[in-house]
């Protein structure tokens, strides 16, 4: 790749040809948990926060009747840092000079400015603070930095997959900041092969029973002759698996199946079905019953937060279990990593020799992909790099993010922007890790979705998923200024 295609795709900031891009999206700004005193106490007092998306700085609060805003961090006054504000209940004050914003964005009070011949000013009906659209799902507040008019003034709509679709009682959602680019971040979630080496262990493989909430640690679905092979086995001894992809729906809806396909002996083959969704989303399995929707979210082009939606098709999710066992390597409130560059990710030689192929833990492997993409620098230079036919889906990607950004140079719409209808349609999508017969591998794992899904209550009468012969509309409700607490 050449060094300007390199700087093209990975820059993000106000202005850039790949910050307009990717200011045509929703992107998740902060869990609903942020704002929970028990995990953060500060909260109880001021629920108002800084945040920092797409290079711009902002600031995150929520008003007393329960409202979520999201402005600009800069006083529209003279600049001073709002992060700072007061938190007034019904809005937010500049400590400065005392002007008042209300959740829209309103400026409502300019309190040092005289009144003429007995009249109040009015110079505080003529400013506004930028705000922008707000909406929840999945326990998380997303945002939507598209220009004020023109071509991406509108809010597209999010697709109707799982993710956003289950009860409060089968979801649950996460995050974590890496020190790198966007999208080495997510070129590590599309990547099929990393895995047999990146999260190997080489050890015996743990008991599939006590792996709750642990991606590869359970086990696949399927026998292979009477004996139920763990994910980390599959890995492990079918390292040089078979790739494809190919686009479900309309090219416009930017979502590719990847199958990856490792076989196992003459007879039978491990399928793995995962879906990525432009620009930056994918979805892979976690278990038989649970699925991983993960999405990498670029703070700016040197830091990235990483946020995972977990859902059940089985049982409700036990939250607690699952958000102790990632705080172990998480930082509350802000969700930094407690390993890094600077503690050498936790790297354990012993450990390397006898236990992982790695060296960095066995209990979270967000480390492993962490090292992997924080190793490479805050934006990897791909002019050094030699692909080979394993990177095929990372190459066709970087291919689909070039033409994107020129589709945007030219007023058009990017794959991934839907409208309602559009939208409705992208249910599912379905990902399975299963074992199936070497010559009738796509009935096998067709067929496990599908008694997956009839197994979930919350499904009950829902429409077939994406790539199915007929679909129905479920979309989400439209996008609003201000988001009421749910």
């Amino acid at each position: 790749m050449q060094a300007a295609q390199n700087e093209l795709i990975t820059r993000v900031g106000p202005g850039t040809p790949g910050g307009d891009l990717l200011r045509r999206y929703w992107h998740p700004v902060a869990l609903l948990d942020e704002f929970e005193p028990r995990l953060d106490p500060a909260m109880a007092t001021r629920p108002l926060k800084a945040v920092r998306l797409l290079g711009q700085d902002l600031i995150l609060w929520r008003d007393n009747g329960g409202t979520y805003s999201l402005m600009d961090r800069d006083c529209p006054h003279r600049g001073a840092d709002l992060k700072y504000a007061r938190h007034e209940g019904d809005g937010v004050r500049c400590p400065f000079h005392g002007w008042k914003f209300a959740a829209d964005g309103r400026c409502t009070e300019t309190p040092a400015e005289p009144s003429i011949n007995g009249v109040g000013s009015t110079l505080c009906q003529r400013v506004r603070q930028r705000s922008y659209p707000l909406r929840t799902a999945a326990g998380t507040l997303f945002a939507y930095l598209g220009p004020e008019s023109g071509p991406g003034s509108t809010p597209p709509e999010l697709p109707a997959f799982d993710c956003f679709r289950a009860p409060a009682t089968h979801s649950f959602a996460f995050k974590g900041m890496w020190r790198c680019n966007w999208l080495q971040a997510f070129e590590v979630g599309i990547d099929p092969a990393h895995a047999s080496f990146l999260h190997r262990m080489l050890d015996e493989d743990v008991d599939p029973a006590h792996t709750y909430g642990r991606q590869f640690r359970g086990a696949s679905v399927g026998e292979i002759d009477g004996e139920r092979w763990p994910m980390t086995r599959v890995l492990r001894e079918c390292y040089s698996p078979e790739i494809r992809h190919e686009p479900l729906g309309d090219k416009a809806a930017g979502l590719t199946r990847i199958t990856t396909l490792r076989v196992i002996n003459d007879r039978l083959t491990h399928v793995r079905v995962t879906n990525a969704l432009f620009p930056y989303t994918f979805v892979i399995p976690l278990s038989e019953t649970a699925t991983i929707t993960q999405m990498h979210v670029p703070v700016d082009d040197h830091h990235t937060y990483w946020y995972s939606f977990f859902t059940s098709f089985d049982a409700p999710l036990d939250k607690e279990t699952m958000r102790a066992q990632r705080l172990v390597n998480t930082e509350l409130p802000d969700y930094l990593p407690k390993k890094g560059r600077d503690n050498d990710w936790g790297y354990s030689a012993e450990e390397q020799a006898t236990r992982t192929y790695l060296g960095m833990g066995e209990a979270d492997i967000n480390v492993h992909d962490q090292w992997a993409c924080e190793s490479m620098g805050a934006i990897q230079d791909r002019t050094r790099e030699h692909l080979g036919t394993s990177d095929k889906v990372i190459m066709a990607n970087r291919r689909v993010l070039l033409a994107a950004i020129e589709t945007v140079k030219a007023g058009g719409t990017p794959p991934g922007v839907f409208d309602a209808a559009a939208a409705a349609a992208l249910v599912g999508p379905d990902t399975i890790d299963c074992v199936a017969p070497a010559s009738g591998w796509e009935t096998t794992w067709r067929n496990g979705c599908a008694a997956k899904r009839a197994r979930a209550a919350w499904l009950a009468g829902s429409p077939a998923t994406v790539g199915s012969a007929s679909l129905a509309s479920t979309g989400p409700s439209p996008a609003a200024p201000g988001v009421p607490a749910a």
